[in-house]
């Protein structure tokens, strides 16, 4: 795949002060010109203001200037209109309003992170140890943004963008909900859902074990319990662990581990599983909220009454 990676989002949130200080206790380090940092992937989020939350932009990583041309062409078959130049190629999804940048940008290459022992029925690996996240301390600090989840007033079209015009893989589908789609190795890096608005659903944020899912959802719980939204859990579709909250704004945000990695795209067969079962959301954990499907806010966002003045 010539593309290779979500580089970054800019969320357009009506408080761009409470939103950057949840953002740095989520373990983002804070830029001086408005961008937050991950530990391998640098600039990763963006934060302006705007009368609601939603997603404004996405850059994806591409390999060449051949590659961006291609995507330009693919693009005016579908009547969709795009700027391209050696460097950049910048469209419109037409659905949702968010613009989409794929810039030619070197691949990453992350620092392995040491396996975690575990120690099983008939097997002591840790040896004479404690294990090693009961013992850890200080601030969890994301690795990389895995994906961001926007909602579409017509899904197949904003999927259709995303797979026919910029090059995006679907990995699964949720029959009637969502699209799981990859500009990488990582099972999903874009997700594209049915909604009767047009807003953004959550960013999630990769780091090292599920240890750290844990440690850094009570990290940000501490003395906010109205941050939780859903977890600790584990999906089915992707089979990371998850823990979800919620930043000011009303947006979730994801800490997840041990996501499914399609390397060979040959060896990965797409399921389409069933809108309707639990099992499709989740292998074990708290029931999913209603309000992770139709976030508390969705009626406002339709009427515009959570707009700020």
């Amino acid at each position: 795949m010539s593309l290779h990676r979500l580089a970054s989002i800019t969320l357009g949130v009506p408080d761009v002060v409470a939103a950057g200080a949840y953002y740095e206790e989520f373990g983002l380090s804070a830029e001086a010109d408005g961008w937050y940092s991950t530990v391998e992937a640098g600039r990763q989020l963006r934060l302006v203001r705007s009368p609601a939350r939603r997603l404004l932009g996405l850059s994806i990583g591409a390999d060449s200037p051949d590659d961006l041309y291609g995507i330009a062409s693919r693009l005016a078959r579908l009547g969709i209109d795009a700027r391209a130049d050696e460097r950049r190629l910048v469209a419109v999804e037409g659905v949702t309003g968010v613009e989409v940048e794929v810039a030619v940008m070197p691949r990453l290459a992350p620092s392995a992170v040491p396996a975690t022992p575990f120690n099983g029925p008939g097997r002591g690996e840790r040896g004479a140890t404690r294990a090693p996240g009961v013992v850890r301390e200080g601030l969890v600090r994301p690795r990389k943004l895995g994906h961001v989840v926007i909602g579409s007033t017509d899904q197949g079209t904003s999927q259709r963008f995303f797979t026919d015009g910029i090059g995006l893989k679907v990995s699964d589908e949720i029959a009637g909900v969502a699209a799981f789609m990859r500009c990488s190795t990582d099972h999903h890096n874009v997700l594209v859902q049915s909604a009767p608005v047009n807003f953004v659903h959550h960013t999630s944020w990769e780091v090292d074990d599920v240890d750290e899912v844990g440690r850094g959802a009570m990290q940000m719980l501490e003395g906010h319990p109205e941050r939780h939204v859903w977890g600790l859990g584990r999906h089915t579709v992707g089979s990371n662990f998850f823990w979800y909250l919620r930043d000011p704004a009303g947006n979730f945000s994801e800490y997840y581990s041990d996501l499914d990695c399609i390397v060979d795209d040959a060896l990965w067969k797409p399921t389409v599983w069933d809108g309707g079962s639990a099992k499709s959301f989740q292998t074990w954990g708290p029931p999913m909220p209603p309000s992770f499907i139709e976030p508390e806010d969705l009626a406002a966002l339709m009427t515009g009454a959570h707009q700020s003045p």
